[in-house]
């Protein structure tokens, strides 16, 4: 199983659901607060290529993508596969 990294920040529906989804397939992944301003989203914006919104979502290290594509992944059938590493 990869190491999953989510940068979040409160009251944010789409960060909401992509854990959501995440614990809904029992996967372990760090939660990490990222508020706007903040040394955690200056590090998620500068991991993702200059993203700036969030959720921004690392496996292993490399970004896969906000909450739209973590559900791609999903419906597409290709996150079951991404997680069992």
């Amino acid at each position: 199983m990869p190491k999953i990294e989510i940068y979040t920040q409160y009251f944010c529906p789409y960060c909401a659901r992509a854990v959501k989804l995440l614990t809904d397939k029992g996967v372990e992944f760090t939660e990490i607060d990222a508020p706007n301003g903040s040394a955690a989203r200056k590090t998620a914006t500068e991991r993702s290529g200059g993203r700036t919104t969030v959720p921004q979502i690392f496996f292993d290290g490399q970004a896969i993508g906000g909450c739209d594509e973590l559900v791609a992944l999903n419906r597409a059938g290709k996150l079951d596969t991404m997680l069992a590493g």
